[in-house]
């Protein structure tokens, strides 16, 4: 038998299934790609120049390790100004390398061995891993698409345990494009003041939303002690690869988040950061610009996957459908995999998003109009042979 190196909790992970079709995207020629959970323009010309700016002034050495203060500081103003809540910029906002690392911070500052976080499902594929990684258990709470995938409030409540530590949530909501209700966060609120659970909340897209305004969750009466709020740039400015985001919690939590920081990280990119900074001073035009643009592409995918018999829940942020395949008769591994061989259009499984994913593929519309068009006629032809 041959010896394992690996730890236990990272040898039993599983592949991800964004990651399988990727590479398998990778070989072929002529795809399309409603897979990619990333925006195809590219950053605004004004937030890449003041990166290269910050460049040519020599400013190539470690921040502070919360980040840059004028970025701090932008950032604690941003989100008074936006959603009513307030930041200390010295003691509770720290800049991270993108979402994700904040997402590691948030989840490694606050689990103890074997503590469980409870998670609505489906979810960004990194929940329920990073979860692990970080000595926890991941608890599912399925939603379902007849309740416009919120939260189940009476299945969150009932898996509360003694072992329960936090909520992690994601809206607006990867991959079914939900936008959680400001009635039933304000349930989620009361369920985690009841058993004093701590709230981790990715607002990852929250200025991807459509006719409507995102609620943050640390905004709510009450919930800005127990809220750690995630943040970042790639989604919103289209800075995917600048890799910057933030994390912004009370100072006592805050604490635990930048110490594991200044031991794994450092600081994030001085560069980035300079180029975050621009975004938040010019870039509400672009902002706008593509979230236009979006609900374009928005409208002509949902219409589409409806009018080829596809039953499509309404996307109300971010820039994904969650089209119900059961029609073909396949699951959503195998409508994947077929749709990718016959047609070269590559969608992603629901399943690998959790529980109550199976039977739906995630749709990114974050891709060019004429491209969803031609992608909605190479399903249509698809849909033919096994609809």
């Amino acid at each position: 038998m041959t010896k394992t190196y690996l730890a236990q909790r990272v040898a039993t992970l599983k592949p991800s299934g964004i990651r399988k079709f990727f590479d398998i995207v990778a070989t072929m020629k002529d795809v399309i790609s409603l897979g990619i959970g990333e925006p195809d323009f590219v950053t605004p010309e004004p937030i890449t120049r003041a990166g290269l700016e910050s460049l040519h002034r020599g400013e190539t050495h470690y921040t502070s390790n919360s980040g840059l203060l004028e970025l701090r500081q932008s950032l604690a103003a941003h989100l008074q100004r936006r959603y009513g809540v307030s930041y200390d910029p010295g003691s509770e906002i720290v800049v991270t390398v993108g979402v994700s690392e904040a997402l590691y911070l948030a989840l490694t500052a606050v689990l103890n061995p074997g503590e469980e976080v409870l998670i609505p499902t489906p979810c960004f594929v990194a929940y329920q891993p990073e979860v692990i990684l970080a000595g926890g258990t991941p608890v599912e709470i399925p939603s379902r698409v007849e309740d416009n995938f919120q939260p189940n409030l009476e299945s969150l409540r009932r898996a509360v345990t003694p072992r329960t530590k936090a909520i992690l949530i994601g809206y607006p909501n990867n991959p079914t494009g939900a936008v959680a209700s400001r009635e039933t966060l304000l349930e989620v609120l009361k369920i985690a003041e009841e058993h004093d659970l701590v709230v981790i909340s990715d607002e990852i897209y929250d200025r991807l939303v459509y006719g409507q305004e995102h609620v943050s969750f640390a905004a709510l009466p009450g919930a800005h002690e127990r809220t750690i709020t995630l943040g970042g740039f790639s989604k919103d400015y289209a800075m995917t690869g600048w890799r910057i985001g933030y994390a912004a919690a009370p100072a006592d939590m805050l604490t635990g988040l930048l110490r594991i920081h200044q031991y794994t990280i450092m600081s994030a990119p001085t560069t980035a950061q300079a180029a975050a900074l621009e975004a938040l001073h010019s870039g509400e035009s672009h902002v706008e610009e593509m979230v236009a643009e979006y609900d374009r592409r928005r409208k002509l995918i949902i219409g589409g996957l409806n009018r080829l018999g596809l039953p499509t829940f309404e996307p109300l942020g971010a820039f994904y459908a969650f089209p119900k395949i059961a029609v073909t008769g396949l699951d959503d591994e195998a409508f994947a995999q077929m749709l990718l061989e016959e047609e070269k259009v590559a969608v992603i499984p629901g399943s690998a998003f959790g529980v109550g994913g199976e039977g739906f593929v995630r749709c990114s519309y974050a891709t060019a109009y004429e491209k969803i068009e031609e992608a909605l006629f190479r399903i249509e032809r698809f849909m033919h042979r096994h609809g």
